[in-house]
């Protein structure tokens, strides 16, 4: 049994590429003090553990293991990298069935060993396994959170910032829906201190944004890295240390994150992401902005997109 050293611990389901990214990327930033891997492949989260554990010495003094389920328990979160990596060419959705009979036979143990846990769920498609693991668990919506458009979100102020020439720290801007193929922009609420994107490009000189580019790069954005590598995992691990950093924080950090929707812009009864604020309890509430009626039909459309999916799957 890994035994946790007093601090925080957080337990990783699955070692491969993403997973083992992650673990890495706790110990570098010294976000918690125990790490657990845990992965079918024993050999494998053995491997990748011992490897970051010999490094220790030259970062902070993480305590990192291969474990089995039982080795969850008592964790402060649990990250969810379960499943098959997409594949180039492979749209999320595509993982779906294969990825969903994964987390129903796995979740249920691992939510019995740590049901006090908040659960961050990476795996893809991330709207649909964060709906999965709420109906075949007990977990309640507050604990379940999807890394969902957070990426997105990242991606798209970095593609802003390269636009206008400032750092993506200075640009507010957002990704809602699915992680995915139906993410919108609510270009209404983008802004630079303060000022409508549109009157500060104007005001600077700049071009003017390419609304349809511009999405069409961040929805595309993870799938041009699997063409080039093979894989996506170095900034999907520092968007979720960044959530589980918040977590055990408590830092009540407002980020575009994966949640269980029940009326919020009169969408039910599905996973996507909007604005919440994250903190010691997970999902702490949902802050969702005013919309144009535009952006609110967007938004339902991707939400139906997600729920056919769903009705598509033995859940």
């Amino acid at each position: 049994m890994a035994e946790n050293k007093g601090g925080k611990k957080i337990t990783i389901l699955g070692a491969g590429n993403v997973g083992a990214t992650i673990a890495y990327t706790f110990t570098v930033a010294g976000t918690c003090s125990d790490v657990v891997l845990i992965d079918i492949n024993k050999e494998k989260a053995k491997g990748e553990a011992m490897d970051i554990r010999q490094g220790v010495t030259f970062s902070h003094n993480v305590e990192i293991c291969d474990g089995t389920y039982d080795d969850a328990k008592d964790s402060d979160i649990v990250v969810v990298t379960l499943g098959l990596a997409r594949k180039p060419g492979q749209t999320r959705i595509d993982l779906a069935k294969a990825n969903v009979n994964i987390v129903k036979d796995v979740m249920p143990k691992i939510a019995q060993a740590a049901p006090d846990a908040i659960y961050v769920v990476v795996s893809n498609p991330v709207d649909i396994i964060t709906y999965t693991i709420l109906k075949c668990t007990n977990l309640s919506r507050n604990q379940v959170i999807g890394s969902g458009t957070a990426l997105d979100t990242s991606r798209l102020r970095t593609s802003l910032a390269d636009h206008v020439g400032l750092s993506p720290n200075s640009i507010h801007a957002y990704v809602f829906g699915e992680h995915g193929d139906t993410s919108m922009i609510p270009w209404s609420i983008t802004n630079i201190a303060g000022i409508p994107m549109e009157d500060y490009c104007k005001e600077q000189e700049h071009a003017d944004i390419d609304k349809e580019e511009i999405i069409t790069e961040v929805r595309k954005a993870g799938s041009e890295v699997i063409k080039r590598k093979g894989a996506t995992f170095y900034a999907i691990a520092m968007s979720v240390n960044k959530i589980c950093d918040t977590i055990l924080r408590d830092s009540n950090n407002i980020m575009t994150v994966s949640t269980y929707l029940d009326g919020t812009y009169g969408i039910k009864d599905v996973c996507l992401s909007i604005p919440c604020v994250i903190g010691a309890n997970g999902i702490e509430r949902e802050v969702p902005p005013t919309l144009t009626d535009e952006e609110k039909e967007k938004l339902t459309a991707s939400a139906n997109a997600l729920k056919n999916v769903i009705a598509q799957i033995e859940l």
